[in-house]
């Protein structure tokens, strides 16, 4: 049996895993409301007619494989047969469109791809002429695919280079030929190809080799104490570094069990059949199941709604110092909380999945103290961190007992941090990447002589050693007064309202701050039905003048949180604008991780932003957008432009829907 620690890449921890912990759970997966499980050594098994399927395919050492959808088992185990053979694997995001997508199966020069179904299929066929080095495309999900042919390249399902590499296995052992290959890999091989979301331009290819991919997970694995009794669910996008690295990378080195859902809406029941133990949501999510909470309760009785405030307040008080195993909370305080956990903290957590969690993470955008406080209290061990994919992915993490809302933690287990005189944060770490793929100019202006990575974030380390970041170094600016403005900072702190789901803020180089708004129409939704307010689509409850009033009040919190801030305190927003469409990928203005690409935004709202600034009350828009099946429309609407302090009606917005 091979030491664990000898192993350097994910093929050989798979065979140590199914060594070691053969009969327990690798992998999970619902179909049909059935949950089947993999054990290690059964996961080893599919694994190597997977992998001797791919060699007799054709596919070879050093080349690229795509792999396109939702988090199903059979993409993830492509994966690993592909980095088995010596291939490198490259997953996309499943939502990118046909064009988007082809231009990263160019750009990475891949030459099969393993996708989840039909739609898929159809998106590489009709790109097929810009991609000449594609000559295999595998699908996982059959239905559908019994007509199809491609004269162009190989056209096959997952089944059949699975049944071919079954006639290449051993009978009882493993073969021959799945252990050799496996041995062949090496800690210096590329063990994967992670496209960054693309918020600032084009998504770079960000190459991870096995050794440093492998000695990153060890650290948080050792950090956190996950071991193989640990389980997850991997709902996030295959294609994001914090999936590959949370679930994927930890699963093998600490050998837990990782699941996949049945389908991404069925998330919400699925975590409530597993409970997993490790967890990680961005504050999006966390926001909408505390959203969800909310509008139960407000829709349950009269003593229900008594007893959650009554116990709510009980947590606010003791709930923090309990999960920090502090020895000064009173006895009445103990008894109280244990009450309030058999009343309503365990219950909510169950209902949403939590009951088992031992650690959970927080990550990509700053989360609203409240929010935070509100999931700690209740007993979840919420922490944060801050990462990058080209950091795979943690630079730093609050360890226990060191857990604050307003910072993401000293720097993570083997990393250096430091801050360098404008302020940028620059790190090196055990799993950070090697470069990115077929653009040495951008490698170099990434990394510094002596071996660390410019972030591109400003930020800085307070006295606690606790890093703290602003916002985008480019980003930061000053208005025409000399006052600071950092967008990002004012667009997490609108973000805190459940009632607004997205912020731009516009101020560098000018006399005011302005912001779009996106509601968030679920949170609104409620709020318009509980009133018995009437509205048809987004637009119509985006134009209603008593939203903009609720986000007037908003704002108006923000402006105060601003003023207590002294390098901050003269940013406060003057005007802004309930958008009449939601920012979206499809239409690049969000990346495809659900970042703002600033910069696009206010390009392709240019007269919108204008007329913000030229103290205009209305705006007529008219917005190209892209519909689920791909065709262009556009959506035509005559904007109300608010004043902050402006208390008086607001006129309808008027929109029209052209196809």
């Amino acid at each position: 049996m091979a030491d664990t620690y000898a192993a350097d890449t994910f093929p050989k921890l798979l065979l140590d895993n199914a060594a070691r912990r053969p009969a327990r759970p690798a992998m999970r997966e619902k179909r049909y409301g059935i949950w089947k499980t993999w054990t290690w050594a059964d996961l080893t098994r599919e694994i190597e007619a997977l992998s001797l399927g791919l060699k007799v395919a054709g596919i070879a050492p050093g080349q690229r494989v795509a792999v396109i959808g939702v988090n199903r088992s059979r993409l993830y185990w492509s994966i690993l047969a592909a980095q088995c053979v010596g291939a490198v694997p490259v997953p996309l995001y499943p939502d990118a469109v046909a064009q988007e997508m082809a231009y990263l199966l160019a750009h990475a020069e891949v030459t099969a791809a393993i996708v989840e179904d039909q739609e898929q299929v159809d998106k590489l066929l009709s790109v097929l002429p810009e991609l000449p080095a594609l000559r295999l495309i595998a699908y996982d999900e059959p239905r559908g695919m019994r007509d199809y042919v491609c004269e162009a390249c190989a056209l096959t399902s997952l089944d059949a280079i699975m049944a071919s590499g079954r006639q290449e296995t051993a009978g009882a052992g493993l073969s021959r030929a799945f252990t050799d290959l496996v041995a062949r890999t090496g800690g210096g091989d590329t063990s994967i190809i992670l496209y960054t979301s693309g918020t600032t331009g084009r998504p770079k290819g960000t190459v991870i080799s096995s050794e440093r991919a492998i000695s990153a997970a060890r650290q948080t694995v050792a950090a956190d104490r996950l071991d193989e009794t640990d389980e997850v669910l991997a709902y996030l996008p295959i294609a994001w570094a914090g999936d590959h690295y949370l679930n994927y990378a930890q699963a093998f080195v600490a050998g837990f069990c990782m699941s996949c859902p049945e389908e991404p809406e069925t998330v919400a029941i699925d975590i409530f059949e597993i409970g997993p133990t490790f967890y990680f949501a961005p504050p999006r999510v966390l926001e909408d199941l505390l959203t969800r909470i909310m509008i139960s309760m407000e829709d349950a009785g009269r003593a229900k709604r008594w007893l959650f405030d009554r116990f709510m307040g009980v947590a606010r008080c003791w709930g923090e110092p309990i999960l920090n195993g502090r020895a000064d909370v009173p006895l009445h305080g103990r008894l109280l909380y244990a009450l309030g956990e058999a009343l309503i903290y365990g219950p909510v957590k169950n209902v949403l999945g939590f009951s088992r969690i031992k650690v959970a993470y927080t990550a990509g955008e700053a989360i609203g103290p409240d929010l935070f406080a509100f999931y700690r209290s209740i007993g979840v061990n919420l922490k944060q961190f801050y990462g990058q994919t080209e950091a795979f992915l943690y630079i730093s993490t609050q360890p226990d007992g060191q857990i604050r809302s307003d910072t993401v933690g000293p720097a993570a287990p083997g990393v250096e941090i430091r801050i360098v005189e404008s302020g940028e944060v620059q790190f090196r770490s055990p799993g950070q990447f090697v470069e990115y793929l077929g653009d040495p100019v951008r490698t170099a202006e990434t990394l510094t002589p002596d071996g660390f990575v410019r972030t591109g974030d400003a930020g800085f380390i307070g006295q606690d050693g606790h890093l703290r970041i602003i916002d985008r170094a480019k980003d930061v600016g000053r208005l025409t007064d000399g006052t600071l403005f950092a967008p990002k900072y004012i667009e997490n702190k609108l973000k805190f309202f459940p009632n607004i789901k997205e912020a731009v803020a516009f101020g560098d180089g000018r006399d005011f701050v302005a912001a779009f708004i996106n509601i968030d129409l679920t949170a609104l939704g409620n709020w318009a039905e509980r009133n018995g307010v009437s509205y048809g689509s987004y637009q119509e409850l985006a134009a209603l003048p008593q939203v903009y009033d609720i986000i007037r009040g908003h704002i108006r919190q923000v402006n105060r949180d601003l003023a207590a801030e002294p390098a901050m305190a003269g940013a406060a927003i003057t005007r802004f604008v309930i958008l009449h469409k939601e920012l979206d990928a499809d239409d690049g203005e969000l990346t495809r991780t659900r970042k703002v690409r600033r910069a696009f935004v206010q390009e392709k709202y240019a007269g919108l932003v204008a007329t913000l600034y030229d103290n205009a009350s209305e705006c007529f828009v008219s917005t190209e957008v892209t519909f689920e099946d791909g065709r262009k429309g556009r959506i035509e609407a005559t904007l109300t432009l608010a004043e902050v302090d402006d208390r008086g009606p607001h006129p309808h917005q008027r929109e029209t829907l052209a196809a």
